[in-house]
């Protein structure tokens, strides 16, 4: 027993780290094209004006992916390259490019997999107030709207948002990532609400206007596991993943998911922060809480978390000398069998991972080649724990590999490296790693090589 016969290997990668033609055929501008013209902002001091390429190169890199067997294929589509401001006309050459883009990935034998937004918010939206206007919901419905009418019909798959917790969360509370401005807590619940509404009138609109494709989303969380199999650790994990922590609180998991799959925001969230809560509309949880298709969830690492002896937990402390990635993100397989074991408790929805790797100190060998047997070392556990999840019942239908190529890494720029493809930024050959081969291996027996 493994994974289930019809399990979608698939890769992934963002509008913004990929596609560059920042300025070509229309495309308007976005948050992160503001936020890397600011000095100190990106690491590197890079944008991702030219990324991979990937707008023009397309076909090169959907070749290489028919070439490693990928079934799937989790890209994003360009809010500002679709409605420059965000809220006006149409762009057609927009629409135009992703038309051709997913029909080349269906001639391919790949199903396309769109993400409606992965952060690249129109910068002509952030200066009406972004996500803080109480507009914002139906702004990002006509962009959805758009995309649906033109096209829905060749999508069998949408996420309607990637990992709010980032683009609400890491853009303002840590203010490391785009629009980088802080705000108070209320205006985070804000944000948060009409954020949870735009992905509510985004199901509706696909629901009505392509109702074939099936509709879900991809938000995120550190998950968290037990230090042992006691039912006391056990527990202390559970309810780790779920809680409302002061300090992160838009990190947290249950907020993103309990109004979507429950209906209702977390009790932990009204007990601590209610008094910082916006005002809820009569029928904003009803939308908010659309039935979807599935839940995505990205999971890259977790901690060990044990009971207190009080009814509560604590984190363990990491062992000396604990395994991080070049990222300096803890390896933690574990996170990717309790994760979804934890999340299908809950939500009881088929699951989706739809983003997992690491960031690796890749390079070309003098054999022109790129080996990489710590992406390979990774993720053969991190899947070996995804299939026992499976075998333990949880509903498991999918896996998304983070990245495809090497790109654009937000705040990172390009100091850091997740792809199985290698991307040479300033000639941009591709150069597919061992990790390619080993994972095209791995969806060839359906993990049963694992």
């Amino acid at each position: 027993m493994g994974f289930r016969n019809d399990f979608l290997w698939g890769v992934a990668a963002a509008s913004y780290q990929v596609e560059g033609a920042a300025a070509e055929d229309g495309r308007g501008m976005s948050v992160w094209d503001m936020f890397c013209k600011q000095p100190g902002r990106i690491i590197d001091g890079s944008s991702g004006d030219t990324a991979c390429d990937h707008y023009r190169r397309y076909k090169e890199d959907i070749a290489l992916m028919k070439e490693l067997g990928i079934k799937a294929y989790r890209f994003s589509i360009a809010w500002p390259r679709v409605i420059p401001d965000g809220d006006g006309k149409v762009n057609e050459k927009g629409l135009d490019f992703y038309e051709r883009f997913i029909d080349t990935l269906g001639e391919a034998g790949i199903m396309p997999c769109a993400t409606l937004f992965h952060w690249d918010y129109p910068y002509e939206l952030f200066r009406k107030g972004g996500w803080m206007n109480s507009e914002s919901p139906n702004w990002f419905l006509r962009y959805v709207e758009a995309v649906a009418k033109r096209l829905g019909g060749r999508l069998p798959m949408v996420f309607t948002l990637n990992e709010p917790q980032c683009f609400i969360g890491s853009a303002h509370e840590s203010t490391n990532h785009a629009p980088g401005i802080r705000v108070p807590i209320w205006d985070l619940l804000l944000m948060a609400h009409h954020t949870l509404l735009g992905h509510g009138l985004a199901v509706g609109a696909f629901r009505s206007l392509s109702p074939k494709t099936l509709v879900g989303y991809a938000p995120t969380g550190g998950a968290h596991y037990p230090v042992s199999d006691s039912a006391e650790d056990r527990e202390a994990a559970r309810r780790a993943y779920f809680d409302v922590v002061e300090d992160r609180v838009i990190g947290s998991v249950s907020l993103w998911n309990d109004p979507i799959f429950l209906g209702k925001y977390p009790d932990e969230l009204l007990q601590k922060f209610g008094q910082y809560m916006p005002k809820i509309g009569a029928d904003d949880m009803k939308i908010i809480s659309a039935p979807l298709d599935f839940l995505g969830q990205n999971i890259y690492f977790g901690a060990a978390v044990k009971a207190d002896g009080k009814g509560g937990y604590e984190f363990a402390r990491p062992e000396t000398g604990y395994p991080f990635t070049a990222a300096k993100w803890h390896i933690t397989p574990q996170s990717l069998y309790w994760g979804p074991v934890f999340l299908t408790e809950r939500y009881k929805m088929p699951l989706y991972i739809t983003e997992n790797g690491l960031s690796c100190a890749d390079a070309v060998s003098l054999d022109g080649k790129v080996h990489d047997p710590a992406r390979i070392d990774f993720l053969a556990r991190y899947l070996r724990c995804y299939r026992k999840a499976a075998e333990d019942g949880a509903d498991i239908r999918g896996y998304f590999h983070w990245c495809f190529t090497d790109n654009f890494e937000w705040a990172k720029g390009y100091t850091e490296r997740f792809g199985i493809v290698h991307c040479n930024f300033e000639t941009q050959e591709r150069t597919v790693k061992d990790s390619a081969y080993w994972y095209r291996d791995v969806i060839a027996s359906n993990g049963d090589n694992l």
